[in-house]
């Protein structure tokens, strides 16, 4: 248990720069002790000792303002920065070197004695007020931004924002709409001066992009008619009803989502 305590306040020293000296984290930092308090709450556990773990986790709640369930699982040098508002349900699993700042809160989302917490594995990142709902799996190395609402699995070395969270795109990354990416936008048309068409060739509208047509049967010369394709208004439309039904569900989603925190925080 000393040894991990080490690696506790060493931890701290190499993540946080407003810590000091070893003293100082020892004896100020309520992330730590909630962690401290929860070793020995879940080793009483463990052991069967249910009533005496619970107590020991509720006086750990009133001296850190970090609320852990004994039965949770805990990893090594987990570090819970400031700690304040941090909940973190009997279910959930937290591997090494994960870093929680203030305000998460990791809930089950199930009535049933089941799996119903998250998981965050190794190197796991949660930005403050960063809320997991259910039995979702956080992969090693990922980031979830502050502010999150995280109800599916993250995948590993990603990072996801919003609510609810999306995987953010990194520079140089293939956009969403890739499959029209590279999908024409300039019609050439070439015609005889008798008007007859006698060619055509879509082209990018990219600049340095140049129109080059087969060459057009007879003698007579050709002439280049440059078509730009205009959006249709009725579709336009039909997209933005699209948006906002779409924000609708996503803001409906997010009051179920912050009744069940409410509901976490009262229990």
């Amino acid at each position: 248990m000393f040894e991990g305590v080490r690696e506790d306040i060493q931890t701290a020293l190499e993540t946080d720069p407003a810590a000091k000296n070893r003293r100082e984290i020892l004896t100020t930092y309520p992330g730590l002790h909630a962690v401290w308090f929860h070793r020995i709450a879940h080793a009483l556990w463990s052991r069967g000792l249910h009533w005496l773990a619970r107590v020991i986790a509720h006086v750990s709640r009133s001296l850190t303002n970090v609320e852990i369930h004994p039965a949770a699982e805990i990893g090594r040098r987990c570090f819970i920065d400031h700690g304040t508002g941090v909940v973190i349900g009997e279910t959930a699993e937290i591997g090494d070197d994960v870093h929680l700042h203030h305000g998460c809160t990791l809930g089950g989302n199930s009535p049933r004695p089941e799996k119903r917490h998250p998981t965050l594995e190794d190197g796991v990142t949660l930005g403050a007020n960063a809320t997991l709902i259910g039995d979702i799996t956080v992969g090693e190395d990922a980031t979830v931004g502050a502010g999150a609402v995280v109800v599916d699995d993250v995948g590993p070395e990603t990072t996801v924002t919003g609510v609810p969270a999306r995987p953010v795109e990194t520079t140089g990354s293939t956009p969403a709409n890739s499959a029209d990416a590279g999908e024409p936008d300039v019609t050439v048309e070439a015609t005889h001066e008798d008007g007859e068409k006698c060619g055509t060739r879509e082209e990018s509208s990219e600049p340095g992009d140049e129109a080059e047509l087969s060459a057009c049967t007879g003698s007579s010369p050709g002439t280049l008619v440059l078509e730009r394709d205009e959006p249709d208004p009725e579709e336009l439309l039909a997209d933005i009803d699209d948006a906002l039904a779409a924000l609708d569900r996503r803001e409906a989603e997010l009051e179920a989502l912050r009744e069940d925190v409410e509901r976490l925080r009262e229990s």
